[in-house]
């Protein structure tokens, strides 16, 4: 650990599940300025030890009267109840929360923010509020290039269709995928013949809302009154915030593949600007902070990786102010974890945290 930290505790709430062990791991790689890292979970996992760069940390119980108290910034990774319930205790001790839950996102006192793309919505925690809220994991991996292409050209709206890992589930969704691969791989003629029959014999969803190995889920979680889901709708809500472009027009359809980790997205990009080239388009979006452009990036190919991939960027072959493009990240990562973090060194450099 680090030690220039000013004395600095940084908490992880959620430091047991796939998001927190992540966050655990940057917080070392990334050599953040604190002094203290204090690992907090649910009481089920209260006293067991995990590392931190190379030291053991017990972890700590979130409903400890006294958890928060010293606690500069926590990063929440624990589920919106968790959040919801504890968050504002944390505040309340003195700290700054970075939430990477769907409880604040869509607060008016709460800022919404990926880092490359509108940090300064930070600032107004000098003043009020202590929560800052990590975009859906979906969103996020798209706002990158959407931003990149917003700045150059203006951005009018945009048509969304996701790949979504399992791993977006939680550990839960990505155990799921593998039981189900593993009770179907050995049957090829049936997966051919009766994928209706070899459904229902397969491990029964719990996680995700049909069988997902050798499949594609067009429905994650239950449809609203319109037909729409709660990821298509962060993917609209939380991209107007963000941008701040409160009638941009999205429309999303999320889709769960069998991938363990790392979202994709095809974009068809509506601009306010005629665009002048493919050779402008690219050079927009292979500027911007975060991204890297490749031919067809995969997700299983960034999986543990940084950075968002950005490939398959193509004028649109009908609307002269369109570009159509794929979009991969690695959810745990920039989706979550990296994000959270980004978010917490930015608090720390403009001395609000």
């Amino acid at each position: 650990m680090s030690h220039h930290g000013d004395g600095r505790t940084l908490a992880i709430v959620g430091a047991t599940g796939a998001v927190g062990r992540v966050m655990r791991e940057l917080v070392t790689e990334r050599d953040l300025p604190v002094d203290e890292v204090r690992l907090v979970a649910s009481s089920r996992s209260a006293g067991t030890t995990l590392e931190v760069g190379g030291a053991p940390v017990m972890v700590r119980d979130v409903a400890e009267e006294d958890v928060f108290d010293g606690v500069d910034v926590a990063l929440f990774s624990a589920g919106g109840g968790v959040s919801k319930e504890h968050a504002p205790r944390a505040v309340a001790a003195g700290a700054k929360v970075v939430d990477n839950s769907s409880a604040f996102r869509l607060a008016d006192d709460v800022p919404l923010v990926v880092t490359e793309v509108n940090p300064d919505a930070l600032e107004s925690l000098r003043t009020s509020g202590g929560i800052v809220a990590n975009p859906n994991c979906t969103t996020m991996t798209a706002m990158l290039p959407l931003k990149a292409l917003h700045d150059r050209f203006g951005l009018v709206g945009y048509t969304a269709t996701s790949y979504q890992a399992a791993g977006g589930a939680g550990q839960p969704g990505i155990d799921e995928l593998v039981a189900q691969t593993e009770a179907l791989v050995g049957d090829p003629e049936g997966l051919r013949d009766d994928g209706g029959a070899l459904r229902a014999k397969a491990p029964q969803p719990d996680v995700h809302t049909d069988v997902l190995a050798f499949n594609a889920v067009p429905l994650l979680g239950p449809a609203d009154a319109e037909g729409y889901t709660e990821e298509e709708r962060k993917l609209v809500n939380e991209s107007r915030k963000i941008l701040g472009l409160p009638q941009l027009a999205v429309a999303p359809t999320c889709v769960r593949v069998p991938v363990v980790v790392g979202h994709a997205i095809a974009v068809r990009a509506v601009l306010v600007d005629e665009v002048p080239s493919l050779a402008e388009t690219i050079s927009a979006i292979e500027g911007f902070p975060g991204v890297v452009v490749e031919e067809a990036p995969t997700p299983l190919a960034y999986a543990g990786r940084d950075e968002v991939a950005v490939g398959r960027i193509r004028m649109d072959l009908v609307d002269d102010h369109a570009v159509n493009f794929w979009v991969v990240g690695d959810n745990l990562r920039k989706g979550a974890a990296l994000n959270t973090v980004q978010i917490a060194e930015e608090l720390i450099r403009r001395g609000i945290a």
